[in-house]
This record gives C-alpha cells, sequence and structure tokens, in this order.
C-alpha cells in the first residue's frame, strides 16, 4: 500500500466528540432544574435558557470555553440530540443571554451543581481516618494584559482574578467555585461561601458516606471568627464538621522560641541528618464562639547546613502550626501528615485552568465569569462521574492504576470518541469504530445510564 490517502467528503454525519452523549445522560438528571430554569426566564421566540445552560456545559465538557466556539455546532444534528436541547444558540445569542442573565442565575446554577451531586451520590473518598475532607483554598487566574471587570493584582504577582474553590472527597468533586477579584484577600467575604458549602457537605455526606466532615485550609484563612462560623454549622442530625487549619506565625519572636524550647531539658528534638533539627509539641487554644477543645499542633525547624551541604552562617529557622478541633485521638504526626494531602487539591485548580481552559475567562463582565466558574463547577462533577464510572473498571481502556481520573483523561477517553450519526427505523443510533478500544467502557457507560434513567 502506498503512502498517502485520497480525500472526499461522505454523504452521513460523523461526529469527534460521541462523549457528549454520556453528559447528555449527566445532565438529565436536571431536568427538573432546568424546567424551573424556564419557567422563571421564559424566552419566548428564542433559544431557551435552559438550552443556553446545555450548550455551554457541552463546551466546557471539551475543554472549551470561548463563546464562539459554539459556532462550529450550530448545524450540528449531534451536538444537539446529544445534550437535549431544542436548538443550539450563535455566539452572539450565548454570549448576550450569559450577559444579561448572570446574577439572577447565580443561585440557580449553585442549586443545579448540587441537585446533580444529590442524585448521583459518587464516591467522594472518604479519607482512612474515617473523616471526609472538604479542602478549600484560593487560587490565582492570570488574566494580564486585559481590563477585564475585577482584574486585579494577586497573591501570585500577576493581574487576575483569585476564585474561591470548595473541593469535597479525596476524588475532587467541586462543590463551589466562587469568582473573586484578584486582590481580594483569602478570608474577606468567606462566611458566605461557608454559609452555603458547609451545610451542602453535610447534606452529602449524611445521604452518601455519613462521615464526619474535615474542613481544611490554608493560613489565609487562619481566623477566630471563620474558625467560629464553621462551628455553627455543627447542630443535632447533621454529620459532625471539624477544622485543620494552617496557623500564620505572623509577628512570633522565633529567635525566643528556639531559646525557650533549648532550655527546656524535656524537649525532645529529632535530627534527620546533619546540621537540620526539629522539635513538635501542643498548646491548648481559646477560639471565642467553641466551646469544645481546640489545640494547635507547633513544629519548629532549625538549619545550620542547607540541604546542599553549605553551612549557614545565621541559622535559618521555621516555624509551622496547625489549628484543630479533632479530637487527641489524632497524634501530632497524624494531623500534620492530613494537612500535607491538603495539598492534593492544587492539582483540581490545574484542571479548571489547563484542562478546561479556564485559566483566561470569556468575558469582559465580572457576573458573567462568575457564571461561567458556576458552570465550570457543574462540568467538572459531571466529567468526574464519567471517568469514575467509566474509566476505573475492567473495561476501562489500559492506564495506569487510580483512585480518580483527571478531567483531561475523561476527555480523551470518553468524549473524544469518533462517532457515526445514523437514523434508521425512526431511531437515531451512534455507530462507534471497530478499531475504538474504548468502545466496550463506553457502551458500558452509555447502557448503564439508559437503564437508570
Amino acid at each position: 500500500m502506498g503512502f498517502g490517502f485520497q480525500i472526499k467528503q461522505l454523504d452521513y454525519d460523523l461526529t469527534p466528540v460521541a462523549g457528549l452523549a454520556l453528559v447528555g445522560h449527566q445532565l438529565q438528571r436536571l431536568q427538573g432544574m432546568f424546567k424551573r430554569l424556564d419557567r422563571e426566564h421564559p424566552a419566548p421566540g428564542g433559544v431557551r435558557c435552559s438550552d443556553i445552560v446545555r450548550s455551554y456545559v457541552g463546551l466546557l465538557a471539551q475543554g472549551k470555553s470561548d463563546f464562539d466556539a459554539i459556532e462550529a455546532f450550530r448545524g450540528d444534528r449531534f451536538f444537539k440530540q446529544a445534550l437535549g436541547m431544542a436548538g443550539v444558540p450563535s455566539s452572539p445569542t450565548l454570549r448576550q443571554r450569559l450577559d444579561a442573565k448572570a446574577a439572577s442565575w447565580f443561585d440557580w446554577a449553585f442549586d443545579a451543581n448540587s441537585a446533580l451531586l444529590r442524585s448521583a451520590q459518587p464516591d467522594y473518598g472518604v479519607l482512612p481516618c474515617g473523616w471526609l475532607p472538604l479542602d478549600v483554598d484560593t487560587f490565582a487566574m492570570d488574566n494580564s494584559g486585559t481590563v477585564k471587570d475585577g482584574v486585579s493584582r494577586t497573591y501570585a504577582g500577576v493581574d487576575g482574578y483569585c476564585p474561591l474553590a470548595a473541593y469535597l472527597g479525596a476524588h475532587g468533586f467541586c462543590l463551589e467555585l466562587a469568582l473573586r477579584p484578584g486582590a481580594q484577600h483569602s478570608a474577606s467575604e468567606t462566611t458566605y461561601n461557608i454559609e452555603r458549602v458547609v451545610p451542602l457537605a453535610q447534606q452529602l455526606s449524611a445521604a452518601g458516606p455519613k462521615a464526619p466532615i474535615l474542613m481544611r485550609l490554608d493560613a489565609g484563612f487562619d481566623s477566630s471568627a471563620l474558625m467560629t462560623d464553621i462551628e455553627r454549622c455543627n447542630a443535632p442530625g447533621r454529620p459532625q464538621v471539624d477544622f485543620l487549619i494552617k496557623w500564620n506565625p505572623r509577628t512570633t519572636d522565633l529567635q525566643a522560641l528556639l531559646r525557650q524550647r533549648a532550655a527546656e531539658p524535656a524537649v525532645l528534638w529529632h535530627q534527620p541528618r546533619e546540621g537540620k533539627r526539629w522539635t513538635v509539641w501542643e498548646i491548648r487554644v481559646q477560639v471565642p464562639g467553641i466551646e469544645r477543645a481546640v489545640r494547635r499542633v507547633l513544629r519548629l525547624t532549625e538549619r545550620t547546613i542547607d540541604a546542599r551541604g553549605q553551612q549557614l552562617l545565621v541559622p535559618d529557622m521555621q516555624l509551622d502550626g496547625w489549628t484543630t478541633s479533632l479530637p487527641e485521638t489524632f497524634s501530632a504526626a497524624t494531623l500534620i501528615a492530613l494537612y500535607a494531602d491538603h495539598g492534593t487539591h492544587e492539582q483540581f485548580h490545574a484542571e479548571f485552568k489547563t484542562d478546561m481552559d479556564l485559566e483566561r475567562l470569556p468575558s469582559g463582565k465580572f457576573d458573567t465569569n462568575y457564571l461561567v466558574c458556576q458552570f465550570a463547577a457543574l462540568t467538572m462533577n459531571i466529567l468526574r462521574l464519567l471517568g469514575q464510572q467509566g474509566l476505573l473498571g475492567p473495561l476501562a481502556p489500559i492506564r495506569h492504576a487510580a483512585r480518580r481520573r483527571r478531567m483531561k483523561t475523561v476527555m480523551q477517553e470518553l468524549i473524544y470518541r469518533a462517532g457515526r450519526v445514523i437514523e434508521h427505523a425512526g431511531r437515531c443510533w451512534l455507530g462507534l469504530g471497530a478499531n475504538d478500544r474504548a468502545a466496550p467502557a463506553f457502551m458500558h457507560l452509555h447502557a448503564q445510564f439508559a437503564s437508570s434513567g
């Protein structure tokens, strides 16, 4: 056989994103929410508001965030049918409708995301200690060189936004992605997020793993007021909520603290190598508004020789601390390890920014970008569900063993599937290639959704 091909256009429809049929099944879980949206925001003679949402989620599921990307699907029957739409909006309609309705859709988008998780009841990923983690953090989105609403200097040294994200479970299901101006401090207005996210996490845990919640936050949230807000969420009949927050040493005199610890003969110092030693201890902390015991684990590290063997003229000292309401059965080493595991959420931030192409948000209006982030949280959870149900079993394409699949993997293995759209005997068929190694997993997943729907 010679090199190269002869090219021609076929007389039947193909799609490079057959996996949108699976996304459509997940959106069917929200049928009641879409009816509510159309009822509250009618669009006489135009594209239904529910179709605006479905079409944009369909784009995000492919890793496309730009509004103009919808134009490639305007005449695509598969795109419309797979997502359960009556019509596909144009790019101007998509942009203008989101601009006009953004603020009035915020609560609906949050409720829709909550409804999806309540309906699906996924495996969130309980920690070995028995607690269900709720990781909350902010991260920087670089939107340098733009004049978008809310763009300002972030802690990362770039102009952009700093959204607050909340992930439930070790597998990274997103409860909220709340957009914030870049210059906003982490703890500012976080009370509002706690009042929304923590009760939702309790509801989801009560309906699923029935595990206590462990809320993990970094030093930017080290505030007695926020600890009290978290404690208020504890009520009879709800899963217990505990917190583990990185302590901010602020103006602590490290030299005085080192002298104090060195003068105490009972202090145990660990020396993992020459020129480095550290000690760990606990203290009781009184937090106004919290009656139960709260403690702080402290770790002081002194280095006289750096990791490369260089002798330091002045010892380098580092003080770390973690404030927690967890019971004393959790040792200091266990608490430090639990907080170190909190770092996994940085991977979830990266999935939003790279896999879903949301580093630079598509609109110049803050409210529209806020709504885009909420739709991104919904889409992340849809892809998480597909990955959990379709890419971890024996029929899944061969990949390394994992507890979860990142969004890019789900897109590559399930969304980006070539398919032929066939209409026959009054029914619509989606044909997968004979050489498609992911076809067994795809067909099993589709049959599972179809039978449960």
